[in-house]
């Protein structure tokens, strides 16, 4: 019975605020008021990294997707995935959305499913963050930790995650490595925003990829204003995707990373075929470097893979000479890696505490 009265509470609170979502999106709006969480997602700043700029002579820009609703760039991917289930029919009013994440993703998710009255259920790598995970059960979301396997395992969590929606009624697994909404939601917006922003002045959009859907969608965009703009990769160490694009192999460069929620074993369908001229390697040393730099240079308190975005976004410049526009973007907050990435014991332990300049060390506890 109690089950019952939940499923019952899910489906009249899903009806209720897909109906009042579509009254308020259907209502003519100032322009300066946002509808909704939907309305937070998506037309985030854009920001010069001033000391990059400088180092480099070119203009380094950075797309402040921390500024999303919930936090981060996946809350663009969230959103399409969802609405991309609903359009299908896949999803009805009180369902469950269930998606494999390492974090981001899963985040977004949650905060889309309590506004439009879904429950979420989280299958994740027991690796991640215990910040994102404790932000997942805060948002209520579900949240299955499993241990790492590869893709090919069945038991890796991507797997385990489709399998559970497929048992369960009116569920969809999103399947967000898959799903090419996540990549149409950055040709609709994330690439057309850059471009605006810019006055169509870039010349090279750099991304560390996951999933795939942010660097494809934008530099499926990009590419059609101007195919001369440069679309690269920044791939941490560890990942198959820097051989990929320079070699046709799907290699692993060496070594492994600290980053979170980006690199991969395979190409994704978001990522085959995407417009990308080259790619990088960026070793841990120098994103953890880069993140402690935006801390103390530009006040931006960010993760690893941002600080990876940006050192891949400079080494681009460097290659282009000075009078050029590099964007990239900052993924999130360093509140999400706040135990591991800001602490003094974990970064000894993998070797990467010297390459924080010594001044910088004052934020590790």
């Amino acid at each position: 019975m109690k089950g019952l009265k939940v499923l019952q509470y899910y489906a009249k609170r899903s009806i209720f605020q897909s109906r009042h979502l579509s009254l308020s999106l259907s209502a003519k709006s100032n322009q300066n008021v946002r509808i909704g969480f939907a309305g937070l997602v998506g037309n985030t700043p854009l920001v010069r990294l001033n000391s990059m700029s400088e180092e480099t002579g070119c203009e380094i820009l950075a797309k402040v997707e921390s500024a999303n609703g919930g936090g981060s760039v996946k809350d663009r991917a969230a959103l399409f995935l969802i609405r991309d289930a609903e359009n299908k029919g896949l999803l009805r009013p009180g369902g469950t959305v269930v998606e494999g994440t390492a974090g981001n993703t899963g985040i977004g998710l949650a905060h889309v499913c309590n506004a439009l009255g879904y429950k979420c259920v989280i299958f994740m790598p027991n690796t991640q963050s215990k910040e994102k995970i404790e932000l997942l059960e805060t948002l209520g979301a579900e949240v299955r930790p499993q241990p790492v396997v590869p893709w090919d395992d069945p038991m890796n969590y991507n797997h385990q995650a489709a399998r559970y929606a497929d048992s369960i009624d009116n569920a969809v697994w999103t399947n967000q490595f898959d799903n090419t909404a996540n990549k149409q939601a950055h040709i609709e917006t994330t690439g057309p925003e850059i471009w605006s922003q810019t006055g169509g002045k870039v010349d090279a959009v750099v991304f560390g990829t996951g999933t795939g859907g942010t660097l494809a969608g934008v530099a499926t965009y990009l590419k059609e204003m101007n195919h001369k703009i440069h679309t690269e990769l920044a791939d941490p160490q560890g990942s198959v995707l820097y051989n990929y694009i320079k070699h046709g192999k799907l290699e692993r460069s060496e070594g492994s990373s600290i980053a979170e929620g980006i690199g991969q074993g395979r190409v994704t369908a978001n990522l085959k075929d995407a417009p990308i001229d080259d790619a990088h390697v960026v070793m841990d040393t120098d994103a953890v470097r880069m993140t402690f730099r935006l801390l103390h240079e530009e006040g931006f308190f960010v993760g690893a893979s941002t600080g990876l975005n940006v050192a891949g976004a400079v080494k681009v410049a460097k290659d282009l000479g000075p009078g050029h526009t590099i964007v990239t973007c900052i993924c999130d907050t360093g509140s999400r890696y706040y135990a591991k990435l800001y602490s003094r014991e974990f970064l000894q332990s993998k070797n990467l505490l010297d390459c924080i300049p010594e001044a910088y060390q004052v934020s590790l506890h």
